[in-house]
């Protein structure tokens, strides 16, 4: 199959649509596929095709909300003449997927939506962007969720769409069952007997630092370190979360207790050792769809801790490999970790080792069996498949 997927940043940039859409694009090439990844021009791109996925670059920004600049038309073109036998649309509120909705009917490919999570639904902003996506979802062939439960596959139903699938997020079993010969404790100055806590999301401001880092803080526990990978994003999080953490280390009751917050930029592999070595990984993110951290989570056999975020209340219920933080919730999706009551939480879990123990027996059979890319992959690829022999799946495929 020649296959086309849209996304607003791709490979070298990091980020999980970018992951998701890294994974699927090039297993799919893997499998004897024909994949290009059309995305945003990015200065640190110096090449055009990576792990035999093909890139075509755009200098395009924004959202149809927002605004769009760059090359509108050529992007436009683009779409209209390749000879493409799939074309899959990689989350909404960005121009990627933004520009296509105008050409929708004009595309002769089949056409695939994954909306993402529509995180901007309750936003005042964006009404009348919804007011059209109740159309633009039903002229797509087929849309995959990532949960059978969330804002964006509700939204879908209550408008009538019935053109829809339930493909989950997942980890890679040859990126986690792999030996690692880094020792990211070694590497890091940490003690080896310390209890790890770990949390990875970049420095935007909405992964929770702020409250993950007063959680570790106010938690009654000893001989820790709480250690956040994240990329730096020149956004505010960055400095606050390196000024709380200094503050924090520097602090007498700190050593006191033994307790130290670590902040790092890692490489891919670095983080996964980090996973591994972890033992817990605490996540209470403000906005998300489906988090994969959560699936890597389980894949290394680290139990979770996180806000209900997302679908995280369903990933949970899927595997039994975490539990959810007190969380608080406002009215325009967004969410936030009741601090107090969720440093209790994290309190009894670092007591509690039988139990840690069985959420990581729990999570790690449910992604071995169900939420590995491997598998998913395949979900995709038969999608497609199906698809171009006009054999829709308009049903839900429920995750047991």
């Amino acid at each position: 199959m020649k296959i086309l997927h849209t996304v607003e940043f791709y490979y070298p940039s990091i980020g999980g649509a970018q992951e998701v859409m890294q994974q699927i694009s090039e297993r799919l090439v893997q499998l004897g596929h024909d994949v290009t990844v059309a995305t945003t021009r990015l200065k640190d791109r110096d090449f055009l095709i990576y792990n035999g996925v093909k890139i075509k670059e755009f200098d395009i920004s924004g959202n149809m909300v927002r605004g769009i600049s760059g090359e509108i038309d050529e992007y436009q073109k683009f779409l209209l003449e390749s000879d493409f036998d799939i074309i899959t649309n990689y989350a909404a509120q960005q121009w990627a997927t933004d520009l296509v909705f105008p050409v929708l009917d004009k595309i002769n490919a089949k056409k695939v939506f994954v909306p993402c999570g529509f995180s901007g639904l309750y936003l005042p902003e964006y009404s009348e962007y919804f007011e059209q996506m109740k159309f633009w979802i039903k002229q797509y062939d087929i849309c995959i969720y990532a949960s059978n439960d969330y804002k964006d596959i509700n939204f879908a139903r209550k408008y009538g769409a019935n053109n829809n699938i339930l493909i989950p997020n997942g980890a890679g079993k040859d990126e986690f069952n792999q030996e690692l010969n880094i020792d990211i404790k070694r590497k890091l100055n940490i003690p080896n007997n310390h209890f790890l806590i770990l949390h990875v999301g970049s420095h935007t401001g909405a992964k929770g630092h702020k409250e993950a880092i007063k959680i570790f803080k106010k938690a009654k526990i000893k001989s820790a370190t709480f250690l956040i990978v994240a990329n730096d994003l020149n956004h505010n999080c960055t400095k606050n979360c390196f000024r709380s953490a200094k503050f924090f280390n520097y602090n007498p009751i700190s050593r006191l207790s033994d307790k130290k917050i670590v902040i790092k930029s890692l490489s891919r592999q670095e983080t996964v050792s980090a996973y591994h070595k972890a033992d817990l990984f605490l996540f209470p993110s403000n906005v998300e769809c489906s988090p994969i951290v959560l699936f890597e989570s389980m894949a290394s056999k680290t139990p979770f801790l996180t806000t209900d975020v997302g679908n995280a209340k369903e990933i949970i219920e899927w595997s039994n490999g975490g539990e959810l933080l007190s969380t608080i919730k406002f009215a325009n999706g967004y969410v936030k970790a009741d601090v107090k009551a969720s440093t209790k939480v994290l309190e009894q879990l670092f007591y509690d080792s039988e139990r840690r123990k069985r959420m990581v027996i729990n999570g790690y059979k449910k992604w071995k069996n169900l939420f590995t890319w491997e598998k998913i992959t395949k979900q995709y690829e038969n999608l497609y498949i199906k698809l171009l022999s006009n054999n829709k799946n308009k049903n839900i495929s429920e995750v047991t």
